[in-house]
Order: C-alpha cells, then structure tokens, then sequence
C-alpha cells in the first residue's frame, strides 16, 4: 500500500501534468481544426445560457482558489496574519458556495443533451466522459467538505498545500504528506488528476484559448486605410 500510495501521489501527478502539456501541444499542432468549445447552441439552446454561466463561474472561481490556496507559500499567509482556522473556514464556505454553482451548471448541461434527440444524437462519447467526469469530481470534492468541518483548525489543509507545493518545485517526498489524510480527500485528488489526463483528447482543450485570449489585451492596432 506504502508503494502504491507512493506511485498515485508522488509520480502520478508528473505523468498526468506530461500528458496534459505535451498531449494539448500535440493536439494543437497536429488538429487545430478540432481545437474548438464544440459549441451546441445550433442543434438546442435549451438550458444552455443558464448551465454554461453557473458551470463557469462556479469552475473558475474554484480553479483559482485551489491554484492560490495550494501554491501559495504557508509563511506569506502567516506574514498577513491569516491563520489557518481562518483559511480553512474561507475555504470552505467559498468552496461550497462556488462547487453549487458549478454543480448545477453541470447537471442543467448534462440534462439538456439527455433530453434532447437531436443533441443527444451528435453527443460523443467524449463528450459524456468529461461531463460525467466533472460531475464525479466536483461531488467529491464537495463531500470533503463535511471531512474539512472536522478540521477546523486548519492544519490539515497544510498538508495538502506541502503536498502541492512538493510537486511543483519537484521535491521529494511528496506523498508523505498526506499519507493519513481521508480517503475522500484523496479519491477527489485522483479525480483531478484525471481530469489532466483526459484534458488534451476532449473539448477541453478550448481552455487554453481562454487563457490565450488575454494577449488581445496587449495587441496592438490594427491599421485599416481607404485604398
């Protein structure tokens, strides 16, 4: 068990993250012209305004929240003055808050392709699996709020944050900090994981186009003169 808690979350995580960037190069380089959100507006709008806009506001925020409440050094917390009760109970709160949301969103979007013939008849079996895939993820990760509430002194979102923290900057020994969490925590990881792995062969590769469309921002004029 020592070695295959070893192998999930001390090498697993650096075979999911190479799958995630070299798999998304290869798709881009290879089938750009499958690089898209895959938009079924066309086929039913149903449901689709309001699940889309629950769905992302609730994964961004939650994205963003992991990404700064994992990586973010624990002394530059301690040099604000935020405790880690207090961290823990902000999380929570906005956790559950923003994994409703998204929640809804989901199950409005994965009801609308079921009900509809038309749009469930253009439905691939990607598309299922990153729904359904999303959907099982984000409910662990709200069950491990009920685990979180018998931790309120903060101590145990520590250990996930060293955890982090080890695998980004590729330090050893990474799976041991979080060798006793709950088991709920850890399927929930996995989950996550998951979702890397499958990133580059799904509709999710839109994301990086989310992300790319920043640069706009910065573009510079385009020049149109009368001939």
């Amino acid at each position: 068990m020592n070695t295959l808690h070893q192998f999930l979350f001390g090498i697993f995580p650096y075979i999911a993250l190479a799958i995630f960037f070299f798999g998304s190069l290869v798709r881009f380089e290879r089938e750009q012209y499958s690089w898209k959100s895959e938009s079924s507006q066309v086929l039913y709008a149903g449901q689709l305004r309001l699940g889309n806009n629950l769905f992302h506001v609730g994964i961004i925020m939650i994205f963003f929240g992991h990404l700064v409440g994992l990586l973010t050094p624990i002394w530059i917390w301690d040099m604000l003055g935020i405790s880690h009760s207090a961290k823990q109970i902000f999380a929570i709160v906005l956790g559950g808050v923003f994994g409703v949301l998204a929640m809804i969103g989901l199950i409005l979007l994965l009801m609308r392709r079921l009900k509809c013939d038309r749009l469930a008849a253009n439905t691939t079996w990607r598309d299922k699996l990153v729904l359904l895939w999303l959907i099982a993820t984000l409910g662990m990760g709200l069950l491990t709020i009920f685990v979180s509430l018998g931790h309120l002194d903060g101590h145990e979102m520590v250990k996930f944050m060293s955890w982090a923290q080890h695998i980004v900057t590729f330090r050893g020994n990474a799976a041991a900090q979080i060798a006793d969490v709950s088991i709920i925590f850890k399927i929930h990881m996995l989950m996550g994981m998951g979702l890397f792995v499958i990133f580059p062969f799904t509709r999710l590769v839109h994301i990086w186009s989310g992300f790319a469309s920043v640069t706009y921002l910065t573009r510079a004029w385009q020049l149109v003169r009368r001939r």
